[in-house]
């Protein structure tokens, strides 16, 4: 039986996907920039529903922009889960765009790329960031640079903190849990780290029962004269405290 149902929501991701990249090259260079988020969020929003995953979110309203949004990182899906909560633009590593079909897909959502172990690329996007923020835009980042296992938090990258400082933006940390809506256990399905595969974590995913993707979101905040580093500090305990809350 959970073979039958991981092929079932399997076929179906397959021809949702296909129907967003249908989207991507037949209406998106039409639409205006609003659409196209619509779109994205409606079409992340569609996704979760065929993984059988229930969307939760708590805590304060996502801020409209200009904003930066900072989230700790478990899964390929966490991206998924945050266009669904609202749409954002993702500060990606650059190998995500060389993906086949995901980086077109990626490319289209608004997504910038970044080459991390680059400084001089770091300080190019940095300077996009802070063109985007001022401009309006919502952005994401995950600066713990890398996924972890959904009950540790690693250190907090403070590079791109920075274009909320250049910016004068406003930062709102986020905390992303999985669980087992059933128990309210976290749940490891969604996982992808050290030696798990991209579709290893897929199949997983959509083998799991019951589960439920949490936003938490804290009040956004101003970096208050806090240099960079100080203020990634402040951000990752934030959000610490937002992934322990009941």
């Amino acid at each position: 039986m959970k073979a039958l149902r991981v092929g079932f929501k399997l076929s179906r991701t397959l021809v949702h996907v296909a129907r967003g990249y249908w989207i991507i090259w037949r209406h998106f260079p039409a639409l205006e920039a609003e659409q196209r988020e619509r779109h994205v969020q409606a079409w992340a929003a569609h996704m979760l529903h065929i993984f059988g995953i229930r969307l939760v979110r708590r805590g304060h309203a996502l801020a409209t922009g200009p904003v930066l949004l900072v989230s700790n990182h478990i899964s390929w899906l966490d991206i998924l889960v945050m266009h669904a909560s609202g749409y954002c633009r993702f500060i990606s590593k650059a190998d995500v765009h060389r993906w086949p079909l995901i980086g077109t897909m990626a490319a289209s959502a608004g997504t910038l790329f970044i080459e991390r172990e680059s400084r001089r690329d770091a300080m190019r996007v940095v300077h996009h960031m802070v063109e985007r923020l001022q401009a309006g835009d919502v952005l994401a980042v995950f600066p713990e640079g890398t996924t972890g296992n959904g009950h540790e938090i690693k250190p907090f990258h403070a590079n791109l903190i920075q274009a909320a400082i250049s910016a004068q933006v406003p930062v709102q940390p986020l905390a992303l849990r999985f669980v087992d809506g059933r128990t309210g256990e976290i749940s490891l399905a969604p996982r992808f780290i050290d030696d798990d595969t991209l579709v290893a974590s897929l199949l997983n995913t959509l083998g799991a029962q019951g589960l439920q993707a949490e936003v938490i979101s804290g009040e956004p905040e101003h970096h208050g004269g806090r240099d960079r580093r100080q203020w990634s500090q402040d951000l990752r305990e934030a959000v610490h405290r937002l992934r322990q809350s009941p």
